[in-house]
């Protein structure tokens, strides 16, 4: 709780949602600032924010809207018991795994991202993202916010089968944050890097959050994408030359150390190969190919070989 009243922004910010949504919520609802102070916007008292944190905790367990806003409206009174129960009944169909999105230890920001993500509240989630990257940079967005909710999202759909869409929605806006990153860092020159999904591999989520952090550190990439068969990835080395190739893998089914050989006898064989991701085992690699641990780490070798280039032109 606070002391003071608060702007939406903060409001917003404070409870994982968007500053749109807090609009809606007003309007619809009547769940607004109630502080007036003339010639200035209203603010959130802490009665106000008890009512909306009600109102975010119950529809992100997949109460209605109006009947949180009407369970809402009554605070700062305790919810009756009955209330509480009925808000966490499920329909059929639904995840039986509860309402909610674990994220392990992360912090407040991917919490809030979590019930964002179970609201479908794709506003709040794009916010969520963009505050993040212009704040810590892509490496710690990725590493903080993030993966621990697209891990939660993974874990709780392998146990009930469900947040199909969640996982597509979000997924959409992550794309649509790295691509809006990417063009913002826009450095010139040819393309050193090339970063290609293995062959059936469609999980390129990954893939694009490191194309992002290449280009905040000023190196240009291209991108091929989701299921790239072997013979077109070795095509596109042959005509573009790339310094580096990064071949990622998210399951051992799509993990054929074949496609790494194929690269390694390219007629324009890269300096640097990479297998990135889980689905490769540093036992079947053939020799020659690095495996990053880490985006942070994909991003360092992939400047290593950038400063090397250089080093050996101006020499």
């Amino acid at each position: 709780m606070v002391d003071e009243a608060l702007s939406a922004g903060a409001v917003a910010r404070r409870l994982g949602v968007a500053v749109t949504t807090l609009r809606t919520w007003h309007q619809r609802y009547g769940l607004g600032p109630s502080e007036h102070i003339p010639g200035h916007h209203r603010r959130y008292t802490p009665t106000d924010l008890a009512r909306l944190e009600i109102m975010r905790r119950l529809t992100a367990e997949g109460v209605s809207p109006a009947e949180a806003a009407r369970w809402a409206r009554q605070a700062p009174e305790p919810m009756p018991a009955d209330a509480v129960a009925r808000s966490r009944i499920r329909p059929p169909g639904r995840d039986g795994g509860g309402g909610t999105i674990p994220v392990g230890r992360a912090g407040p920001a991917a919490r809030g991202l979590a019930r964002a993500a179970m609201r479908l509240d794709a506003a709040a989630i794009s916010e969520t993202i963009a505050r993040a990257l212009t704040v810590g940079g892509v490496v710690a967005t990725w590493d903080h916010l993030l993966r621990p909710v697209l891990v939660g999202i993974g874990d709780r759909h392998a146990t009930t089968g469900g947040l199909i869409e969640v996982e597509h929605l979000v997924s959409r806006c992550v794309s649509e944050a790295f691509a809006a990153s990417s063009r913002a860092a826009a450095p010139s020159g040819p393309a050193r890097i090339l970063l290609s999904c293995a062959d059936e591999e469609q999980h390129s989520l990954p893939l694009e959050a490191l194309g992002a952090a290449l280009a905040e550190a000023g190196l240009t990439y291209r991108m091929l994408g989701a299921r790239v068969p072997v013979a077109a990835l070795v095509e596109a080395v042959t005509r573009t030359g790339p310094a580096a190739v990064v071949l990622w893998s998210h399951t051992r089914a799509t993990a054929d150390p074949t496609q790494l050989s194929a690269l390694l006898a390219a007629p324009r064989r890269p300096l640097l190969v990479l297998a990135a991701g889980p689905g490769w085992r540093a036992d079947t690699l053939p020799a020659g190919v690095v495996r990053p641990a880490d985006l942070a780490e994909a991003v360092s070798l992939a400047v290593a070989v950038r400063d090397s280039l250089d080093q050996s032109r101006g020499a």
